[in-house]
């Protein structure tokens, strides 16, 4: 029914058009007719134009909404702060360009052209300069956003109130999050961005099996965080429309709210870094908190495994960090004591390597 109506609505919009172009054509004297037959050659035109419109109407329609969700798709890039500046500042063009325009109007038709013209450059340009300069402007009843931006700021600055974190969809997944707030290491509030749920929804309802079960813990992760009382969970609406990736959205939202990206993500970090957003990265604050080793310490440890090289075995601390054992090989399964030789500090983490206490006895 709905479309019914849209196409009976495009097709009076061309016979209109079709009538507006044949009333144009008589009063230009392009027919040599009477004035009935001036009418019925309008009346033609009209019923040609709304007959071709409403052929045409499926097409014209689709045309009609593929502009407007192009538009819609572009104006969400935008704040309503950017929007409410862009709108004064089209309205000030327009009224620069009216009082340009207005000595021309006796000239027929560079009048117009220069009516059509001032109104496009200064409509433009009162839009472009307007979003660029919001913030040079210091009327106070206009510019609320700055001046409350610049207060927040100072009582911050006064009270020593933590900026916002932004977590991502790898931090969540990865779980460590919600540990390190009950130790209550992290201060501040956690903002959990809208578009980072859209995309934990879409892992949890993957077909693949690995992914779906990321998914479903990320979200698991998140209700015990909004259950934490320690921390302050806040969920941020803001978009930036969909062709932008998750990522590009997450520094936009630190750049805006002022705020740190907590992750484990290394090229978002290093992304981050560049764009000179602040990064709280899980990762290096495990590398951080791990036992410092020194040459020359001894420890016990479980031989697991053989290493890579001839005679090595592999051994493990509580947090991960792998041990290398000099002729650990023969010991596989046995807790032996080690001499710590050196210790190496990779971008994957830190690697111990030892040798069997009673091989460096016997050595000596």
């Amino acid at each position: 029914m709905i479309d019914k109506i849209i196409k009976v609505a495009i097709a009076v919009i061309g016979a209109l058009l079709g009538a507006f172009t044949g009333v144009l054509l008589s009063q230009n004297n392009f027919f040599q007719f009477s004035s009935f037959q001036n009418v019925l050659v309008v009346i033609g035109i009209s019923l040609v134009f709304g007959i071709i419109f409403f052929l045409l109407s499926t097409k014209i329609k689709n045309i009609v909404l593929g502009i407007v969700g192009s538009f819609e798709r572009e104006l969400l890039k935008f704040s309503m702060m950017d929007i409410i500046w862009g709108a004064v500042g089209l309205i000030v063009g327009f009224i620069i360009a009216f009082l340009i325009s207005q000595p021309f109007m006796d000239f027929k038709y560079v009048g117009t052209i220069v009516a059509i013209l001032s109104y496009f450059i200064f409509g433009y340009l009162g839009i472009k300069i307007a979003i660029r300069k919001k913030d040079d402007f210091v009327w106070p009843q206009i510019n609320f956003k700055k001046s409350f931006a610049n207060k927040r700021q100072d009582k911050n600055a006064k009270e020593g109130i933590i900026s916002p974190k932004i977590l991502d969809t790898s931090v969540i997944i990865d779980g460590r999050i919600a540990d390190i707030c009950k130790t209550g290491f992290i201060e501040g509030t956690l903002v959990i961005p809208e578009f980072v749920l859209k995309e934990l929804r879409h892992i949890a309802d993957s077909s693949d099996s690995l992914k779906r079960n990321r998914g479903r813990r990320g979200l698991d992760i998140l209700n015990i965080l909004q259950k934490d009382d320690y921390v302050d969970v806040l969920i941020e609406t803001k978009d930036y429309g969909d062709n932008i990736e998750v990522d590009v959205k997450l520094l936009k939202l630190a750049k805006e709210l002022g705020g740190k990206v907590l992750t484990n993500d290394f090229n978002l970090n290093k992304v981050a870094e560049f764009q000179g957003v602040e990064v709280l990265n899980i990762n290096e604050l495990a590398n951080a908190v791990k036992p410092v080793v020194l040459p020359g310490e001894e420890m016990v440890v479980m031989v697991v495994k053989d290493g890579k090289e001839s005679g090595q075995g592999l051994a493990y601390l509580d947090d991960g960090t792998m041990i290398v054992v000099e002729g650990g090989k023969k010991r596989i399964g046995d807790s032996v004591a080690v001499t710590v030789t050196s210790v190496l500090q990779t971008a994957a983490g830190r690697m111990i390597f030892a040798k069997l206490k009673n091989a460096i006895n016997k050595a000596v």
